[in-house]
C-alpha cells in the first residue's frame, strides 16, 4: 500500500498544449504513476554518460586498477543507500523533492534548501553543455562555442517535452553507450590484451591519490541530483519499485560508465588521462568514418541525456518555489546554463564538484532520518520553519569540510553524511517539538497503520 493524494488542483494540468502533465505543486496521482521499466529507463541513461567515464578514468589513473575499481564499487553503493531511499520516500508519497523537504524543514525552510539544490543543478546543466563543445573540439577541431550553443539549445527542447522525454533519451543514451564502450575497449586492448590492465598501478600525477577521495568523486558526480530523485522517482507505482529505479542508476549504470573509462586509462589508450580521465571519444574518431559519425551523435545524445535531468530538476524544484509551470523554468533556467556555458564558467569544475561533496550529501540525510528512520515527519504538524534540521545540515557540512581539509585520506561526502544523521538525531533529542494533542493521540494509530502498509507493499 502507499500513499498517494489525488487534489483537485492536479486537474488543471492535465493537456497543457497537449503535453503530459508535470505535476509540480501537488503529487503525481495514481493514475499517472509509470511501470518500474519506464522509471528505471529515466534513471539508467543519466549516469550512463562520458562524464562518468571520465570521472572513472581519473580515479583509476590516481590510484591504480583494482584500488580505483574498489572506491568506484563502494562509491556506488553508497550512492544506492542514499538515493534509494530518499526514491523509496518518493514512491510512497508521489511528492517531488521540495514539497517532500518541506516535511522535514518546514515550508519557508523547504524552499531554501530547494532553491539551493535546483540552483546547483543549473551549474551541472552547463558543465555538460560545455563539455559537448569542448569534447568535439578536442576530438574533431570543431568550433566549441557554437557546438555548445547548438547543443543548449537542443538540450532546452527535449527537457520541455517533460518526463516522457527523459525516458525516450534514457532508452537511447544507455545502449548506445554500451555499444560504443564495448567498442572503445576492444580497440584500446588490442595491442596488449585485457591481462595488462589489471596490473596498472596508477600515476604519480594524478590528483586523487587516496580512495577516500575517489569514492568523493563517485558520489559528488550524482549526489546533487540523487538528493533530489523524488522528481524522477514519484512517478514510481510504489517505493519498491522505485528503489529498484535506482538500483539500474546505482551501481549498475554508473558503475559500467566509470569502469570503461578506467579500462581505457589501464589500457594506456586515454588521451591525456591527467585531464580528461577515461574519455574515449578520441579512440573512437580516430578509426574511421563510420565511428567518427555515430561518436558526435553519441555526444550529443549522451550529454543531452544528463544535461535534460538537470535541467528537468532544477525547472521542477523553481516551478515549486515560484507557483509556475516547469516548462516556464525550463526556458528560464535554461537560457540561464546556456549562458554560463558560452562563457566558459563551466570549466571551473574541481571547484564545484568540491562544493556538492561538502554541502549535498548532508541534506539527503537529514531526510532520510527525520522521514524513513524516525518517521517523525508524518506525526508532526505543518510549519512555516524548523531550525533543527539546518543546525544538523551546518554540523554535517562543517565535519566535510575539516575532511576535505585536514583529512582528505577520508571521504567528506560520508562523513558528512554521518555527521549530519548524527547531529539530527541529538538535536532532536536537546530541541524536542511539542505535538498537537490531535496529532500526539494519534501516534499509535499512525504507526501501526505504517507499518500494516508497508507489510503490505512487501508482500505485493
Amino acid at each position: 500500500m502507499t500513499t498517494r493524494i489525488e487534489t483537485p488542483s492536479t486537474a488543471e494540468h492535465e493537456g497543457h498544449h497537449g503535453l503530459e502533465a508535470e505535476f509540480e505543486n501537488v503529487p503525481v496521482p495514481d493514475s499517472h504513476r509509470r511501470s518500474v521499466f519506464s522509471v528505471s529507463a529515466v534513471w539508467f541513461g543519466f549516469p550512463m554518460v562520458l562524464t562518468s567515464a571520465i570521472f572513472g578514468g581519473t580515479i583509476v589513473y590516481g590510484l591504480g586498477f583494482w584500488k580505483g575499481i574498489l572506491s568506484i564499487l563502494i562509491g556506488n553503493l553508497v550512492l544506492f543507500a542514499y538515493v534509494g531511499s530518499l526514491s523509496y520516500l518518493a514512491g510512497k508519497t508521489g511528492k517531488n523533492f521540495a514539497l517532500s523537504a518541506a516535511e522535514t524543514f518546514g515550508r519557508n525552510g523547504a524552499k531554501v534548501v530547494a532553491g539551493f539544490l535546483s540552483t546547483v543543478v543549473i551549474g551541472w546543466f552547463a558543465f555538460q553543455t560545455g563539455l559537448t563543445g569542448a569534447t568535439l573540439e578536442t576530438s574533431l577541431g570543431w568550433n566549441a562555442t557554437l557546438l555548445a550553443l547548438i547543443a543548449g539549445l537542443l538540450y532546452i527542447g527535449i527537457t520541455f517535452i517533460g518526463i516522457r522525454a527523459l525516458t525516450v533519451i534514457g532508452l537511447i543514451a544507455a545502449p548506445l553507450f554500451i555499444a560504443l564502450g564495448i567498442v572503445a575497449v576492444v580497440i584500446a586492448t588490442r595491442t596488449d590484451g585485457i591481462g595488462s590492465i589489471a596490473s596498472f598501478q596508477g600515476s604519480s600525477n594524478a590528483t586523487v591519490l587516496s580512495m577516500g577521495a575517489a569514492i568523493t568523486v563517485v558520489i559528488a558526480g550524482f549526489v546533487d541530483s540523487g538528493t533530489m530523485t523524488a522528481d524522477f522517482t514519484r512517478w514510481s507505482r510504489n517505493g519498491r519499485e522505485a528503489v529498484v529505479a535506482t538500483f539500474s542508476a546505482f551501481p549498475i549504470a554508473n558503475m559500467i560508465a566509470m569502469v570503461v573509462g578506467g579500462i581505457v586509462v589501464a589500457a594506456g589508450a586515454a588521451v591525456d588521462p591527467a585531464s580528461n580521465g577515461g574519455d574515449f571519444l578520441p579512440i573512437l574518431t580516430e578509426h574511421g568514418p563510420v565511428l567518427t559519425v555515430l561518436a558526435v551523435i553519441f555526444v550529443f545524445v549522451n550529454l543531452g541525456s544528463v544535461c535534460a535531468h538537470c535541467l528537468y530538476n532544477g525547472a521542477v524544484g523553481w516551478s515549486q518555489l515560484t507557483g509556475s509551470t516547469m516548462r516556464l523554468l525550463t526556458i528560464i533556467l535554461g537560457a540561464v546554463g546556456l549562458a554560463i556555458a558560452l562563457a566558459g564558467v563551466w570549466s571551473h569544475f574541481s571547484t564545484w564538484l568540491n562544493l556538492l561533496g561538502i554541502f549535498v550529501p548532508s541534506i539527503g540525510a537529514v531526510l532520510i532520518v527525520d522521514q524513513l528512520i524516525t518517521r517523525r515527519a508524518t506525526r508532526r504538524a505543518a510549519t512555516a520553519f524548523r531550525v533543527q534540521p539546518f543546525i544538523a545540515w551546518i554540523i554535517g557540512a562543517a565535519c566535510a569540510y575539516m575532511v576535505h581539509h585536514w583529512a582528505p585520506q577520508l571521504s567528506e561526502a560520508i562523513v558528512g553524511m554521518v555527521c549530519a544523521a548524527v547531529a539530527y538525531l541529538i538535536v532532536e533529542a536537546v530541541l524536542p517539538e511539542r505535538l498537537p494533542r490531535s496529532v500526539a493521540t494519534a501516534t499509535t494509530e499512525i504507526e501501526v497503520s505504517e507499518k500494516t502498509a508497508s507489510d503490505a507493499e512487501v508482500s505485493q
